[in-house]
């Protein structure tokens, strides 16, 4: 088996099984009825769930006494947080955020 060869059945499979993830759920639930409650309790738990693994993924390796102390870290977060209650737009709080922290890691605490 070539190297094309086994790199194009590697895309294909990969394509059909995000068309697949992509197209289940309008097999699995109807177009005009109310999704499961189940689905609707994911809906609402998953993404603060989510968020918070992600920061502590984020965090884990910041260290409180050397270096900038966690200083950008921890300034964003807290920027991240209250901006999120302000505003409740997610996208908005990690963008800028993530904008804060490059700035403050490229630049300030260089």
């Amino acid at each position: 088996m070539t190297f094309i060869f086994h790199a194009v059945c590697i895309i294909l499979i990969m394509a059909a099984v995000t068309a697949l993830i992509r197209f289940l759920p309008f097999f699995l639930f109807d177009k005009g009825s109310e999704p499961p409650a189940w689905v609707k309790y994911l809906g609402s738990v998953l993404p603060p769930a989510v968020m918070s693994m992600l920061l502590v993924y984020c965090i884990r390796f910041v260290n409180l006494t050397s270096g900038n102390h966690g200083i950008p870290e921890i300034s964003c977060i807290i920027t991240a947080v209250l901006l999120h209650l302000w505003k409740r737009n997610t996208l908005l709080s990690i963008a800028v955020s993530t904008i804060l922290y490059m700035i403050l890691v490229q630049g300030i605490f260089a």
